[in-house]
């Protein structure tokens, strides 16, 4: 699988997530880190030109899923297996997320 999602802080591009082999991996892109004003999208994520790659989907983007009834409800509409947290990530983060960072799927990958 090659799924790949872009990531944005405060409604600016600021790197992406991507499934891999070996798990996931987030990098932040490197115009963000370069801009002089680029925020961290979680103290767990600090910025760096370094990716940062997890066997796991990592803690700060789970943390961005429905869980309970809106869970379910998302999964029966949208058609998605409940424990495919990436794809649910991807079909689901894109807007009304807690905090300032949203996750769009990047159907270019």
């Amino acid at each position: 699988m090659n799924r790949r999602g872009k990531v944005y802080c405060q409604g600016r591009f600021a790197g992406r997530i991507m499934e891999c082999p070996h798990g996931y991996r987030f990098i932040y892109e490197p115009a963000y880190l370069s801009s002089g004003d680029a925020t961290a999208v979680s103290l767990t994520l600090p910025l760096r030109a370094e990716p940062y790659d997890s066997v796991e989907l990592f803690p700060f983007f789970y943390g961005l899923l429905a869980e309970g009834i809106l869970k379910e409800t998302q999964c029966r509409v949208l058609n998605l297996d409940e424990d495919d947290h990436f794809g649910r990530l991807l079909k689901t983060a894109d807007s009304d997320t807690i905090g300032d960072v949203t996750v769009e799927d990047d159907l270019d990958a």
